[in-house]
């Protein structure tokens, strides 16, 4: 297996990919957006849309475009920054 780490988890790449379609369709739903009208406003195609939708397969630069149409880049952008480090001491929870 090389140097390859893996961690623990119960969440499978599959299931983020699940999610993920899942929140796009529900925004896209919320804001009254057939299918073909996301296709126009994103560049994805209406069948990469349905796909995605029923399957979770689409790139990262289509699922870059489609949520910039249904949700604010910033909140997407937010996962790239480094997660704060836990406290390790009780000082430190306490925040002296």
């Amino acid at each position: 297996m090389g140097n390859t780490l893996k961690r623990l988890s119960l969440v499978t790449p599959s299931d983020v990919q699940q999610r993920l379609a899942a929140a796009v369709k529900r925004q896209r739903k919320a804001l009254r957006l057939s299918r073909a009208a996301l296709a126009k406003t994103s560049t994805v195609t209406a069948p990469t849309i349905k796909r995605f939708e029923s399957t979770g397969q689409i790139s990262l630069r289509q699922f870059i475009l489609l949520w910039h149409c249904v949700d604010e880049l910033e909140r997407l952008a937010a996962l790239s920054k480094a997660p704060k480090p836990a406290p390790r001491t009780i000082e430190e929870v306490l925040g002296q």
